[in-house]
């Protein structure tokens, strides 16, 4: 199974998203603080999770292309919660 060029450009930001997550969670398992928690949360959301929706889970569970972007929409939009979560403060 080779992946195509599409693939591979759309994972580039996926891994990109992961790295800037994990340091968010980093900071968050440091200091104790919610706000980063949520970010990391809500830059996974609009990185990495809709990549693995519709490069992996939707074609394993043979998804309808409307459930997928379903799926993708609502993954922004509770990456956009999240993040405004994380700017309002505590």
């Amino acid at each position: 199974m080779n992946p195509d060029i599409t693939t591979l450009a759309a994972a580039l930001p996926a891994l990109v998203g992961l790295f800037v997550s994990y340091q968010a969670y980093r900071g968050y398992r440091r200091h104790g603080s919610a706000t980063m928690g949520l970010l990391a949360v809500g830059i996974a959301c609009f990185t990495a999770i809709p990549f693995a929706v519709q490069s992996l889970v939707a074609p394993t569970l043979a998804w309808s292309d409307a459930l997928t972007l379903l799926a993708v929409v609502s993954t922004y939009n509770l990456g956009l919660a999240a993040i405004l979560w994380s700017l309002r403060g505590d």
